[in-house]
């Protein structure tokens, strides 16, 4: 069983940054995706790829209009049978998250929030307001009622950000916790190598943290099995099979990429698990944090 634990699919007219012109983004140039991305699209790239479930991840629409993408996503996942979980938006830090959240809970197949917490020294690279964002007391007010809601938090941050994600992590051990993108390892020096790995290292720790293994070819831009088995092998080896997982991160990487490839460099490079890690990282890990 294959389950793609993070997609995405939109309307064009939805997404300000889509919608509007261009800016400079992580993944680069972009005019090949400034479009509609339906579930149709989605369904035709992974057609023969035995994907059985995917996980959508939300997509940056208007902050206030979090309640509506979880709406319209689950109007979508109601028409089909690969679009089994929602990771939707909402402020931790609006003094009416607990509103939105319990609007949200409505929905069948909602089972968490992504706020992106990334910053960067690099604008391009840079999402959130301020690095630390996380230790914000009101901000955690927000994050502690997912254990109330029974939700998961997608965490986005990059290496110099991890001990702050450790411990958001030791403070909140009853909220799983996903860390997207292998922890988004930007800078492939010697220098930046070791902080990345501290910084998993310290997060592996926390038994309440899981990795998604995507988004791998963002900074380089291209789908490469070589440049994508260290950060997979060593994340493998510091978390165990049953807290990695899957996404595809479609169709950001289809702007370099199809899903044949990207799905047959991943097979590649974990050739040599055995049988029951495989089925771990591409499937029952994903079908255990989003209750599938």
């Amino acid at each position: 069983m294959i389950i793609d634990a993070h997609h995405h699919i939109w309307r064009k007219n939805d997404l300000p940054w889509l919608r509007d012109e261009p800016q400079p983004r992580i993944f680069g140039e972009y005019a090949s995706i400034r479009r509609d991305y339906p579930i149709e699209e989605y369904l035709a790239d992974i057609q023969a790829q035995h994907v059985e479930k995917s996980v959508y991840v939300q997509t940056n629409w208007t902050p206030s209009d979090g309640v509506k993408e979880v709406a319209w996503v689950q109007s979508v996942a109601d028409r089909s049978t690969h679009l089994n979980a929602i990771v939707g938006y909402a402020d931790l830090g609006s003094p009416k998250v607990e509103e939105t959240l319990a609007q949200q809970r409505q929905f069948t197949r909602f089972r968490g929030i992504r706020q992106q917490l990334h910053w960067h020294t690099n604008s391009q690279y840079r999402f959130a307001s301020r690095p630390d964002l996380m230790n914000d007391s009101g901000w955690r007010r927000g994050f502690s009622l997912l254990e109330k809601f029974g939700l998961i938090f997608e965490l986005q941050i990059f290496a110099n950000q991890m001990s702050d994600g450790v411990a958001l992590a030791a403070a909140f051990p009853g909220i799983k916790i996903v860390l997207e993108h292998a922890g988004m390892l930007e800078d492939r020096s010697r220098e930046g190598w070791e902080r990345w790995r501290e910084g998993m290292r310290q997060l592996a720790k926390e038994r309440n943290v899981y990795v998604k293994l995507s988004g791998l070819g963002t900074f380089e831009r291209t789908c490469s099995k070589e440049l994508m088995r260290p950060v997979i092998l060593e994340t493998v080896e510091m978390f165990g099979p049953n807290r990695c997982l899957f996404g595809s991160n479609f169709p950001i990487e289809k702007i370099w990429t199809s899903y044949a490839e990207l799905l047959a460099a991943y097979q590649s490079v974990l050739a040599d698990f055995s049988l029951q890690e495989r089925n771990e990282i591409m499937g029952n890990t994903a079908a255990t944090v989003y209750s599938l």
